[in-house]
């Protein structure tokens, strides 16, 4: 199946992780609601008007490059690649094709994070003008960079598998550097890291789109609606279907999630607090390098570990150790 929805299948121990709702769904209108507002004021609310006199609906949507459908190549994902220009323009279409599929329900604002490599992907004056757009890779929270609790939902486009995972295509987490992420016990590639970051704002990760790999591993950290944009086939190549194709399944996946949103069928993916993270990385000058971060232990030549007081602080930490530091 393309679009899947699955129950939260967690790999944690109950005294590592919680869970806290947010009131899902609280910005689509009640029929009660419109009924009353209808009675109250008919000359000001009717039709059409009463759905743009709702409150919009607040989307994040995060946006990686490796796993956009027709991406099938890693040359496509790099700056001066074969194809680069190729794989610009259909993850543009990809968010474009989800950013239609949102306002075709109702009013929203959309704010759209680019999250591959330079972050500076996406052929903005291309992009739909309703969104905002955030472009740069020098942000201290990366790929969920303007993602607060003033949102109702995230969304992650274009992702790809975590570290070691045999069947990713191009699968990595933050870096070739990398090897191995753990939040309190739970190992999470960048979809479930980023997804924890979200849940403790409370926003729920209700849509997540990537090759086949990716959509099988996220539906433990946080049970969002999946699309699969292709079938990873090794870890450098994959078995693509045509971008209509895809646009399809993403608009498919967009009125499911939106409907389980409505119906407050989400819950975020909240880690708990204190959060500790464990990092294992390619090289032992990784581990002597950052055990100069007060309060980083070293756990064995490979690997270093932090407790943070939150996923707040464990994510800019994170993002220090591999992108700045860990490099």
């Amino acid at each position: 199946m393309a679009i899947s929805s699955h129950r939260l299948r967690t790999r944690r121990g109950p005294s590592t992780t919680s869970f806290r709702r947010r009131p899902a769904g609280r910005r689509f209108p009640t029929l009660l609601g419109v009924a009353a507002a209808l009675t109250v004021a008919p000359f000001l609310v009717t039709g059409a008007h009463a759905l743009s006199a709702q409150e919009p609906l607040r989307v994040f949507i995060s946006t990686d490059m490796e796993g956009v459908g027709g991406v099938g190549a890693p040359s496509m994902t790099s700056t001066g690649g074969k194809d680069y220009a190729t794989g610009r323009r259909l993850m543009t279409d990809e968010v474009n094709a989800v950013i239609r599929a949102i306002l075709a329900r109702g009013p929203a604002e959309i704010v759209v994070n680019d999250s591959h490599g330079d972050h500076q992907n996406l052929l903005h004056t291309d992009l739909h003008p309703a969104v905002e757009y955030i472009q740069g890779s020098i942000k201290p929270l990366g790929m969920v960079q303007g993602l607060d609790g003033t949102f109702d939902a995230a969304v992650f486009l274009g992702y790809h598998a975590m570290a070691g995972d045999p069947d990713g295509f191009l699968a990595h987490t933050g870096t070739g550097s990398l090897k191995g992420l753990w939040l309190n016990d739970v190992e999470v590639g960048e979809g479930g890291l980023n997804a924890a970051f979200a849940g403790m704002h409370g926003v729920p990760l209700v849509l997540a789109a990537g090759d086949s790999a990716f959509a099988a591993e996220i539906v433990d950290q946080g049970d969002p609606v999946t699309v699969t944009t292709k079938t990873a086939e090794t870890p450098s190549s994959a078995r693509l279907v045509h971008p209509d194709e895809v646009h399809r399944r993403l608009e498919a996946g967009v009125g499911t999630a939106l409907n389980r949103l409505e119906a407050g069928a989400f819950e975020p993916f909240d880690v708990g607090t204190p959060v500790t993270l464990r990092m294992r990385f390619t090289s032992p000058t990784h581990v002597e390098i950052l055990q100069s971060i007060p309060g980083t232990r070293k756990v064995d030549g490979y690997t270093v570990e932090y407790t943070a007081t939150d996923m707040d602080e464990a994510y800019r930490l994170i993002r220090l150790m591999y992108r700045f530091v860990g490099t």
